[in-house]
């Protein structure tokens, strides 16, 4: 005689469930999606659209399909302007890489209880607006500043130095604006780092340098990446500090968008310099998370 099987009565059931199931999923998604295709990638398609026209001869936009813009960009004088964007933001991130480490390695290391008002200091600028602090900096760094005038007082100089509108104020700028963003992941990175692994460097023999290249640098790597990329990505495309730390008289390739935009009122060329930041800036965000999945993967 034949046995049949016990009747799955739990099938029946989820199938019952699973459109309604979706439809709360859906909702609950909504409000992501939403912000995705209003807020990124509307625009970038609209950027996309924008680059493939040309300028009208009073300015605005002739939808005439052309890829002279893309042709453009070849242009020595703004390679020029792309890759001093690129050096300067390298310079910055460097720097904040230097600096950060030890700052976020400092505040890992302190007892728990002081932890969090280390990291209220770091965050502190944030909580003021970023044009307000770049004043700030003119009014430090200017022939007439207190820097200046510090300097003189102790008799080290005897004429005002050039601190202003140049290439290494616009590097300090960058650098005090966005340190923080590199501090933060840093120390994330070395909070999770167990203990016991270092000490167990220094007793097999390891010293304070080569445990940190062999040990620490290694396990916080995905740190040093995310920190780099927070300040590389926003201090390529800043416009701000350019303009008024540099005097105007260095172009970054932000201060070149917001000309072509405003200015020159060449939209589609605009367009296409925006576009190719964009380019820049994803193909470090894809280096970034394949190191970010390389490390997943390795543990």
């Amino acid at each position: 005689m034949a046995v049949s099987s016990p009747p799955r009565s739990g099938a029946p059931e989820r199938a019952r469930r699973a459109p309604g199931l979706g439809a709360r999923r859906l909702a609950l998604l909504g409000p992501a999606l939403t912000w995705w295709l209003v807020l990124l990638v509307a625009p970038v398609l609209l950027i996309l659209a924008y680059s493939i026209f040309r300028r009208g001869i009073y300015g605005g936009v002739v939808y005439d399909a052309t890829f002279d813009n893309f042709d453009r960009l070849f242009d020595p004088l703004y390679l020029r302007v792309v890759w001093f964007s690129v050096r300067v933001a390298l310079i910055t991130t460097v720097l904040a890489l230097l600096i950060g480490y030890p700052v976020a390695w400092f505040i890992a290391t302190r007892p728990a209880r002081w932890r969090t008002a280390l990291l209220v200091l770091i965050v502190l600028p944030f909580w003021t607006s970023m044009l307000i602090r770049t004043y700030a900096w003119m009014a430090l760094l200017n022939d007439e500043g207190l820097i200046n005038n510090w300097l003189e007082s102790i008799g080290l100089i005897d004429r005002p130095l050039k601190l202003l509108y140049n290439e290494f104020a616009i590097v300090l700028g960058l650098l005090y604006t966005y340190l923080p963003l590199m501090v933060l992941p840093l120390y994330a990175a070395i909070e999770r780092l167990p203990r016991e692994l270092r000490e167990a460097s220094h007793d097999l023999g390891a010293g304070a340098v080569r445990s940190f290249l062999t040990v620490v640098l290694p396990l916080t790597r995905t740190g040093v990446a995310a920190g780099c990329l927070f300040v590389f990505v926003p201090a390529l495309g800043n416009f701000i500090v350019p303009e008024l730390l540099g005097g105007g008289r260095r172009q970054m390739v932000g201060n070149l968008i917001q000309v072509q935009f405003l200015e020159a009122r060449d939209w589609p060329f605009g367009a296409t310099l925006a576009l190719a930041v964009m380019v820049l800036m994803g193909i470090f965000l894809f280096a970034q998370a394949k190191l970010a999945g390389k490390d997943r993967v390795e543990a």
